[in-house]
């Protein structure tokens, strides 16, 4: 594992125990260069998924396609849950449920859109005031009054 303080590339394994909810080996790292410790993940992977992104390219083409990155769901959750007190251990589940879920779609590739509903279902309920943050970029809102139509809905789905 290369080390991320300075590039090289062996570190030794200190400590390795699985995470708390079982998705994952949690690994204490130590570079045999620098001396530094970090961290490491370690998840299982079912099959290589490619996200299909929603928008083609500027000549009409194809649209974009990329490998599935765990990480760009954790940033996104993470953005849209700043400041909102949610424990860091329900945002890994939420990120492990999704990923889960388009592991178990059995498909080689998924539509960005349908990540994109899984993790705001995930945030509806989890947090209403992430869930409307992450709502306002993955559907972009340009105006208030999107706000405004799109909050009274979750309120609604709250009273009933």
């Amino acid at each position: 594992m290369r080390c991320p303080f300075c590039a090289h590339d062996d570190s030794q394994v200190k400590d390795s125990r699985p995470t708390e909810d079982n998705t994952a080996i949690r690994r204490r790292r130590q570079c045999e260069s620098c001396g530094a410790r970090f961290t490491t993940f370690e998840r299982v992977q079912l099959r290589d998924i490619t996200v299909v992104k929603a928008s083609a390219h500027a000549d009409g083409g194809e649209p974009r396609r990329e490998p599935f990155d765990r990480a760009k769901i954790e940033q996104s959750v993470a953005l849209a849950c700043r400041k909102r007190g949610v424990a860091q251990e329900r945002l890994d589940q939420l990120v492990s449920g999704v990923q889960r879920q388009i592991e178990t779609l059995g498909e080689s590739e998924v539509a960005s859109a349908a990540i994109g509903e899984m993790v705001m279902e995930g945030l509806r309920q989890l947090d209403s005031v992430a869930y409307i943050r992450f709502a306002s970029v993955y559907r972009d809102f340009s105006e208030a009054r999107d706000f405004e139509e799109f909050a009274s809905s979750v309120r609604e789905v709250g009273e009933t």
